[in-house]
């Protein structure tokens, strides 16, 4: 819900500023002494008087959470800020209960050169003080969201080392089995997986006359796509078909069945074997010229 304010009295403020009051309650908020919408907005705008400030709009989300930014009021304040100089709040948790997206509006708000003030929490960020105090802020959450990468990361590098299956989109030939928390084959899919290491590995055709002879036969990828010869280089390159599991340079034996046999993947094999003919031509061609 917004309150149009005249553009006449937008333009009046002593300071020059104008303010946008958010004000916000949820169904658990109703009770609460203080946190009424009413009371939000009288208390903002006596702040405004006493700052000098004029009112420009009257932000009000009425029944919404602030866990996220989803709010009718609270997207039509951003997309209007050109209408305003400065968001104004009663309390920093009426506008973000959520740490990241509180510091990613502060960010907006830095780029659009706006400021922010929460009148009974002393920051404001048109003052030296306050825009100190948002610094630290940031700091803060993006320490904290460096630590959560961290952690993530050592649990998936534990989860590795100890064979678990790490999850990721369903890999050509499988599909993810949500019941057993596993891989399992697509039968018709595998057909094209081993043919792909046959014709790669036995029959020494390049990557992309691969992926050329797929897609003449109309055999599309796993979402319906075309072939090419990066996706032929990551079905060679994939450990799944193996039986084996890989996340980083961490490989462990996996729970699912394998489609082709390990020592069909033989990649040295394939450079010798060129090699070698390159020489006998090279041989040949000198014993020509003698």
């Amino acid at each position: 819900m917004v309150r149009r304010i005249d553009l006449d009295i937008v333009t009046s403020g002593p300071s020059g500023s104008r303010a946008a009051l958010y004000t916000r309650v949820s169904t658990e908020d109703q009770a609460r002494v203080g946190f009424s919408l009413r009371a939000q907005r009288d208390r903002l705008v006596a702040y405004c008087e006493a700052r000098g400030w004029a009112v420009a709009e009257e932000y009000t989300d009425d029944g919404y959470t602030a866990r996220d930014d989803h709010r009718p009021a609270y997207q039509q304040m951003m997309a209007e800020r050109d209408r305003w100089d400065i968001l104004l709040v009663l309390k920093m948790d009426r506008i973000h209960r959520n740490s990241r997206n509180f510091m990613g509006m502060m960010d907006d708000l830095g780029r659009w050169k706006k400021d922010f003030v929460s009148a009974t929490e002393s920051l404001d960020t048109s003052t030296a003080t306050g825009r100190f105090v948002a610094d630290i802020l940031q700091r803060i959450a993006q320490l904290e969201s460096e630590q959560t990468g961290e952690r993530v990361f050592m649990g998936m590098y534990q989860a590795a080392k100890e064979g678990r299956f790490l999850g990721m989109s369903d890999p050509y030939g499988f599909r993810y089995d949500p019941g057993t928390r596993n891989l399992v084959v697509v039968p018709k899919e595998a057909g094209v997986v081993r043919e792909i290491f046959h014709r790669f590995y036995q029959d020494r055709w390049s990557m992309q006359v691969i992926a050329d002879d797929l897609q003449s036969r109309g055999i599309p990828t796993k979402r319906g796509g075309r072939w090419s010869k990066r996706q032929i280089a990551r079905v060679l390159s994939s450990r799944l078909y193996e039986g084996s599991l890989r996340w980083k340079d961490i490989v462990t034996p996996g729970n699912h069945e394998s489609i082709v046999d390990p020592s069909l993947r033989q990649p040295g094999k394939r450079r010798v074997r060129r090699r070698r003919r390159r020489h006998r031509h090279i041989r040949t061609s000198e014993a020509g010229t003698a």
